[in-house]
């Protein structure tokens, strides 16, 4: 397969097309983002931890019945992938009260919630990401309620598959962030599901095992990182 031209760069990944226009190749950096940009860094061999996590995660989700775009792990930073159209909405699936979930509504951090709570973000770095519901989404034509109903359902689906997933390696699973993309028409799961993307607590400890330790200089970044792809691969 081969690697051509660079066709999209986001804050933690490169996206390129190949000599089969139905797959691409995903570059995962070691770049660190937060706040919508607003801090900047490195967190060495990053790339290689969510590049790998999100290989791992992936196959566990499609033997669950959940479509991807992973179609194999190619080294330890690069991955291929189906051609997908991303869709423009960031998917939020908050399970316990945390983050900006918190700072909003006034919930202190880690109080359980009645109901899982599913959210959606318009992805659009310069409105800054603006929380939309449904109707929002078909009235600006970001999704048809076909496509916005497959989405709920997967996220749904992807929650439950990663609560007992991430359980069994001693973390509980806060919230994360999600993206799908349209191929061939369909709906599958896209992006990645790293510690980038995932709120991570130590069951034991609440010990947060994610990218806050980043966001909030908690220290022990690198080694965190590192910790939960060891945890993920027993």
């Amino acid at each position: 397969m081969k690697k051509m031209e660079m066709i999209y760069e986001g804050k933690a990944k490169k996206v390129f097309q190949t000599d089969d226009p139905k797959l691409y190749i995903v570059d995962y950096k070691d770049d660190a983002t937060a706040f919508n940009g607003g801090k900047k860094g490195t967190i060495a061999d990053k790339g290689v931890v969510n590049n790998t996590m999100s290989a791992i995660i992936f196959e566990i989700l499609e033997k669950k019945g959940i479509p991807t775009h992973m179609v194999k792990l190619i080294s330890d930073r690069e991955t291929l992938v189906k051609a997908v159209k991303i869709l423009p909405l960031e998917v939020i699936i908050r399970n316990v009260a945390a983050g900006s979930f918190s700072k909003r509504y006034g919930v202190e951090e880690g109080s359980s919630l009645a109901k899982t709570i599913l959210e959606f973000s318009y992805k659009n770095d310069a409105l800054g990401d603006p929380l939309i519901n449904d109707d929002h989404i078909l009235a600006l034509e970001l999704a048809t309620e076909e496509q916005l109903a497959a989405v709920k359902k997967y996220a749904y689906a992807v929650n439950d598959a990663l609560k007992e997933f991430f359980l069994d390696k001693g973390l509980k699973l806060i919230d994360f962030k999600i993206e799908f993309g349209l191929c061939d028409g369909e709906v599958i799961l896209a992006d990645e599901i790293s510690p980038d993307t995932c709120r991570l607590w130590d069951v034991k400890t609440n010990e947060k095992m994610d990218k806050d330790r980043f966001r909030r200089d908690l220290g022990r970044v690198e080694e965190t990182y590192q910790e939960v792809l060891a945890r993920i691969k027993r």
